[in-house]
């Protein structure tokens, strides 16, 4: 199931750093994440989609460099950002 319109609006009101700040890496970073968790759930049920396990690879790498430049320019909002996804232990 892909991220409704609706799931997107509620993600970039909760990460914005301003008002529909759509392009900053909080966002994109979140935005990634729920993609992320949906693909998870199809490739549960359909273990030998390997087309759509290789998109689960090229965005968990994406979101992986995202974090990163996160990390290296904004510590703070990279804490935070990890807390609310609960993405690393």
């Amino acid at each position: 199931m892909a991220v409704t319109k609706d799931d997107k609006t509620k993600i970039i009101k909760d990460f914005a750093p301003k008002k529909w700040d759509t392009g900053s890496p909080e966002v994109q970073i979140a935005i990634l994440t729920s993609k992320i968790e949906n693909l998870k759930e199809h490739l549960e049920s359909h273990k030998k989609d390997n087309h759509s396990r290789r998109g689960i690879m090229m965005m968990v790498a994406k979101r992986r460099k995202m974090l990163a430049y996160l990390k290296r320019k904004n510590p703070e909002k990279y804490a935070e950002v990890i807390e609310k996804l609960k993405i690393r232990k």
